[in-house]
């Protein structure tokens, strides 16, 4: 999954099959699913706290699903070749940039953590993500995660019919690099909707104009992933866990989409959210 998405090197870079466009009148199932996904995040910010660990969260956003009609799609997700994600959502701690497999690690005093969810209800996917902080975290690292939500709503905001997908990366890009931070590259937003993981690919960098259109009924993710240190990352041993080659922390924010004829709406909107000036 880069969500579980998600997440390998391959799966986020090349997605499944082409994009699924969705008439107005067929959108419903992934409002749904958004909402959902949205709702089980709420539920994580309520209960994250030094101590709580992240098999716990993760025990939580089982239950909270399965009592909505729902399943974790991270749950033996396998991606080319992958072993069976053990998780029913990740959760990334600290230089964990994401695809966290959750254990008996309690959350520390300082830590931040990224937990990402995929509920699929009634055939249709939700995936989103937060960045968490626990307790008192440090002035840079609470900077990181400000800053990494406020990339996610740019590119959210270069969202629109005729316009390309590399206008979302680039305007990512373009505002992260500038506060000093860098942008991973190995992985991607995606397409979605009844598929998990489809075309197209979102990168979170590269220049405006360049990519695919974007066009009315897309429904895809933006999910940028920013580190305080160097861009690049290292898969661990489980084939799962991607982290930050520096140990440098990396933070991330996740919403789904929906390309309307004049604009786009999130779907995935937490219900304290307030989109940025």
């Amino acid at each position: 999954m880069v969500r579980l998405k998600k997440k390998t090197r391959k799966s986020r870079r090349g997605g499944r099959g082409g994009p699924e466009l969705l008439a107005p009148d067929q959108v419903g199932g992934m409002r749904a699913a958004g909402r959902l996904a949205s709702e089980i995040l709420d539920v994580v910010e309520e209960m994250v706290a030094p101590g709580v660990t992240t098999a716990a969260i993760d025990k939580a956003v089982d239950e909270v699903t399965r009592a909505s009609g729902a399943t974790s799609a991270p749950y033996l997700y396998v991606n080319h070749g992958t072993p069976p994600f053990p998780g029913y959502c990740c959760t990334s701690v600290n230089d964990v940039v994401c695809h966290g497999i959750p254990s008996d690690r309690e959350l520390r005093d300082g830590d931040i953590v990224n937990v990402d969810v995929t509920p699929l209800l009634d055939g249709w996917h939700g995936d989103s993500s937060r960045t968490f902080l626990i307790g008192d975290v440090a002035p840079k690292a609470k900077q990181l995660v400000r800053d990494t939500w406020h990339a996610l709503w740019l590119g959210i905001r270069a969202v629109r019919p005729g316009a390309h997908i590399g206008d979302i990366g680039h305007a990512i890009q373009t505002f992260a690099e500038a506060q000093g931070y860098s942008v991973v590259r190995e992985f991607t937003g995606h397409g979605i909707g009844r598929i998990f993981h489809t075309a197209p690919s979102i990168l979170h960098y590269g220049a405006p104009g360049t990519g695919s259109p974007i066009r009315p009924g897309m429904t895809f993710t933006i999910e940028p992933m920013i580190n305080l240190g160097h861009w690049k990352t290292d898969i661990l041993d489980d084939g799962w866990t991607a982290v930050t080659v520096d140990g440098m922390l990396s933070a991330q924010f996740e919403h789904t989409l929906y390309v309307t004829e004049d604009g786009v709406e999130v779907l995935t909107l937490g219900k304290n959210e307030t989109p940025p000036s």
